[in-house]
């Protein structure tokens, strides 16, 4: 079987637009959450986000192009440019028939479904734009990649809500990895920082109002936490096999050498509090590596910064690691970017490699008091240096879609 690893990461969020900003800022432990500023919240319970700034459409893609897109779409173009053009692959060299896409939206164009409701109470049905339903539909992300590209081989758009960037990256994984294809570009993309999606997730009590304070609002594993953060932004990654990457001399940043799967089997939205589900994914994703669970060394963890899920979280952790739960590392980035739903494994999986890369595991931040039912380590409040060569990222989604990617250092010896 093919070795797996990965040669491009593009990122758009909260923290910043290109790889290195977002990496400076989650290692100091800043925060992304802000006032939100593109809504009028006079009648929201919530009114903080981790929104995207310094996003022109226009600039980058063209005002007749940006119009045609929406910006859950825009974002995962802007990362998948990234991405490639660090990966530095030659596209004129590249079979195209075995370069794929798999990139994922929980969501989709939900502002432009809005935007087109108000149009058609307002104005009638003949005012309604033809390019409504290839706007909306999630799998438009991928799509507009592929052509972009020019890519031949499979392109889909996983729907696993939070867990999509995992499972899109997994998934290309296991397909390289088989041999199918040599290059896939993967992750996941959204945009709903929408008056609906907002008032939902408000009035389903799962988003936090501490507007007083947006910066410390995103909490995981804290006592005092009360709920996530909404985001938004795109992570997208290019995968290729060991052999096409060494071929044409590409800069290897890690390997892929797990993924697990699985499902809760539970509850639409809520998840067992003995985690059961994502011990499952950790533990298929640890076999896929043909590791034990004392050789990782950092995890990423899912930790929204709700009560539930923080803690389902924790025991997961407890049953997949017995024992060296307690030693190793449990990091939250989502305590600085918010929860940019499904984009936010892609985002995740960008910052453990850059963690197994510089040997350094950004901060939990606002942990300040521990909730007793959450006593692991999650480094909290300041980043720590400590050798790292294997990591596991953790993501979850609505409707129990459980999802663990195994990332290893890439060491140049062939190793």
């Amino acid at each position: 079987m093919e070795r797996v690893v990965l040669t491009g990461m593009g990122i758009i969020s909260p923290l910043g637009n290109d790889v290195e900003t977002f990496w400076t800022r989650l290692s100091r432990g800043e925060s992304g959450i802000s006032l939100i500023d593109t809504l009028d919240t006079t009648r929201h319970k919530v009114k903080i986000a981790g929104s995207v700034s310094a996003f022109d459409a226009n600039e980058r893609f063209g005002a007749k192009e940006a119009r045609r897109m929406d910006r859950f779409c825009q974002f995962a173009l802007a990362a998948a440019d990234e991405a490639v053009t660090r990966s530095g692959l030659d596209l004129n060299q590249v079979n195209k028939e075995r370069m794929g896409v798999y990139v994922g939206s929980g969501i989709g164009g939900i502002q432009t479904l809005i935007s087109q409701t108000e149009t058609l109470s307002a104005r009638g049905p003949e005012r309604i734009s033809p390019t409504l339903v290839p706007m909306m539909i999630p799998n438009m992300a991928a799509a507009l990649i592929s052509i972009t590209y020019g890519t031949r081989g499979p392109t889909l758009a996983p729907v696993t809500a939070c867990s999509i960037g995992n499972t899109a990256i997994g998934e290309a994984f296991f397909h390289i990895q088989a041999g199918r294809s040599d290059v896939i570009i993967a992750g996941g993309t959204e945009a709903a920082l929408t008056d609906i999606s907002l008032a939902s997730f408000a009035n389903a009590t799962a988003l936090s109002t501490r507007a007083c304070a947006p910066s410390e609002a995103s909490r995981p594993f804290d006592r005092d936490r009360d709920g996530f953060v909404m985001a938004e932004g795109a992570g997208i990654l290019v995968l290729e096999s060991l052999s096409h990457a060494l071929k044409r001399g590409a800069p290897i940043l890690a390997e892929v050498i797990g993924y697990g799967a699985s499902s809760d089997a539970y509850h639409m939205v809520a998840t067992p509090a003995d985690g059961q589900g994502a011990a499952l994914a950790m533990q298929a994703a640890l076999a896929e590596a043909g590791l034990a669970p004392a050789d990782i060394d950092v995890i990423s963890a899912h930790a929204t910064s709700t009560i539930v899920g923080d803690r389902s979280e924790t025991a997961a952790i407890k049953q997949v690691f017995g024992d060296h739960a307690y030693r190793v590392p449990v990091t939250a980035n989502k305590s600085m970017t918010g929860h940019m739903l499904g984009a936010s494994g892609g985002a995740e999986a960008i910052a453990l490699v850059k963690m197994l890369e510089q040997g350094l595991i950004p901060p939990t931040i606002n942990l300040n008091h521990p909730d007793p039912e959450c006593d692991l380590d999650y480094v909290p409040n300041t980043a720590r240096y400590s050798d790292l060569r294997i990591g596991i990222s953790n993501s979850f989604g609505f409707g129990g879609h459980n999802s663990a990617i195994v990332l290893k250092r890439f060491e140049h010896d062939g190793k």
